[in-house]
């Protein structure tokens, strides 16, 4: 039964470790998305696989024991996020750990503009500056999905949700910067 204390381990490292292209890889994953450290990305990634191997298990079953199991399946990722309406298992078979990165707390959060970095999408999170809905969540890699993406905002409680705070201005400045390069860029 193992120990309550200690959770079981939720990822399966790389094959092979030491690979220059793996390596390469997941430093790049890791700036890109501001995590911790390897583990977090190999969580995700076993993730990936996961559902994967799920598909093509139910690629190889007969056609009528599939289809209630690969409708719950694409339910389930619709409402994650990962796939869209209308989706086969084909599309789960395409599924990258960029899909799943994408859908956590710390990218949404950046991608929204409540933050001016990767990094400082992170630290507002577990600092409790950020809410979904009514609740603080101080986890970054919670995975947001399509009905909560639309609350992701500051926590009532926190000073950033005040309009005229440090961290709202500059970023505000940050953003209108970005617009007026990119409509010069168009001329």
């Amino acid at each position: 039964m193992g120990d309550p204390k200690r959770d079981r381990k939720k990822y399966e490292t790389p094959r092979v470790p030491w690979s220059i292209q793996t390596l390469e890889a997941e430093l790049k994953l890791l700036g890109e998305y501001g995590l911790r450290n390897k583990r977090e990305l190999w969580r995700h990634k076993t993730k990936v696989s996961r559902y994967r191997k799920l598909a093509r298990s139910l690629l190889g079953k007969p056609a009528e024991e599939r289809a209630k199991a690969e409708k719950v399946l694409l339910s389930k990722l619709q409402k994650e996020g990962l796939v869209s309406e209308g989706a086969t298992l084909d599309d789960v078979l395409d599924l990258t750990v960029n899909d799943i990165l994408e859908r956590r707390l710390q990218t949404i959060v950046f991608r929204k503009g409540l933050a001016k970095t990767i990094q400082q999408a992170r630290q507002l999170i577990t600092h409790g500056h950020i809410a979904i809905g009514p609740k603080i969540v101080r986890v970054p890699s919670y995975h947001v999905t399509v009905e909560e993406e639309g609350i992701v905002g500051y926590a009532a409680s926190s000073p950033i949700a005040k309009e005229d705070h440090p961290l709202r201005v500059s970023i505000e400045a940050i953003q209108s910067t970005q617009k007026i390069k990119e409509a010069a860029a168009e001329f």
